[in-house]
């Protein structure tokens, strides 16, 4: 039987997926990137593997990422950046925020690191939050070794919209606008190639709350995106705010009754769509948080790169309940995660 470039293409793609499910990419560690993509030019055993002879949880990621890992993927979850704070003549509150670009080994799943572009040293990039209202200055410097920029949502002068005003490494910009509307927004890097710069890295959320705040809740960011560790254009790994099964390895607490909100973000590169699914309730809906009314009531909603939403949700029972990607290949890739529910 003989193969043309499309279906050696496919066979690739199967194999070294295959691979990484049944526990190689952990297992390798950092040298994965490099290692596979010659594994597969030297033999063609790897394409023989029996999936029927596989247990469920030969798909699972079993090593355990370090501990610093794991404090980053909790400060991304519960952490929001509100900038130096200062009043103007005029009453308005201005929100100072420091931003750099840097060049960075980021560990995405346990032994597994990648080389990322990032804002602030890590993927994804603070959250910036501020209220409806609010002058917003973002000092930002590229100490990396490429050009870059900030393009935020949301309303503003084109000459602050981070696509013509590129800043060089060792350059520096100053974005000042005011902070409207209020909602769920994001940022990220708008230089060519944009695909690269994003999927390498570069994005966060960007909060604008309304001027009569919302209810109070537990409130918690999750940011969906993907990481290419062997840059063939196509992810290995699946993560919510930047580490494989972060959530699952420990488990976020709450209490039943307890009224929580997420601000959930999907960046995802190379992937058309991504997804967040609740077990065991539902959640009100806000696509992209932009009024305080309109709302569904779901357990999943799918989101296209740079779609966001905010989901209010509280548990009525005790117990374990996971959230995950509805994309059954990204939850087996590391987008998955637990909400433990306490008396």
């Amino acid at each position: 039987m003989s193969f043309s470039k499309e279906n050696k293409a496919e066979s690739y793609r199967v194999s070294r997926r295959g691979l990484i499910k049944a526990g190689f990419g952990s297992l390798m560690g950092a040298t994965a990137a490099t290692l596979l993509p010659k594994w597969f030019g030297q033999t063609s055993q790897a394409n023989a593997i029996d999936h029927s002879k596989m247990k469920h949880s030969a798909h699972m990621m079993t090593k355990q990422a370090s501990a610093h890992a794991y404090q980053v993927a909790e400060d991304v979850l519960y952490n929001f950046d509100y900038g130096k704070v200062s009043k103007l003549p005029d009453g308005r509150t201005l929100r100072e925020y420091e931003m750099f670009a840097q060049e960075k080994e980021v560990e995405i799943a346990g032994g597994v690191y990648y080389p990322a572009w990032t804002y602030n040293g890590r993927v994804p990039g603070p959250t910036i939050r501020a209220t409806e209202g609010d002058l917003l200055r973002i000092h930002f410097t590229n100490g990396a070794t490429h050009p870059h920029t900030i393009h935020f949502h949301g309303k503003h002068p084109g000459n602050m919209d981070g696509v013509y005003e590129i800043i060089n490494p060792g350059e520096s910009f100053t974005y000042e606008f005011t902070a409207e509307p209020f909602g769920l927004h994001l940022y990220h890097c708008h230089v060519m190639p944009l695909k690269k710069h994003i999927e390498k890295g570069m994005y966060g959320a960007f909060i604008i709350d309304p001027k009569e705040p919302r209810e109070k809740m537990t409130e918690m960011v999750m940011v969906m995106n993907a990481f290419d560790t062997d840059f063939d254009g196509e992810n290995e790994f699946y993560t919510v705010n930047g580490l494989a099964n972060a959530y699952m390895d420990r488990p976020i607490q709450l209490k039943v009754g307890e009224k929580v909100r997420v601000y959930c973000v999907n960046v995802t590169e190379f992937d058309l769509i991504n997804s967040f699914h609740l077990h065991g309730d539902v959640f009100k809906l806000y696509r992209t948080g932009t009024s305080l009314t309109q709302y569904e009531i779901t357990d999943t909603v799918t989101m296209c790169q740079g779609e966001r939403a905010i989901l209010e949700f509280k548990f009525d029972f005790p117990g374990k309940y996971m959230f995950h990607a509805h994309q059954s290949e990204f939850a087996e890739l590391g987008w998955m995660g637990v909400f433990e529910v306490k008396e």
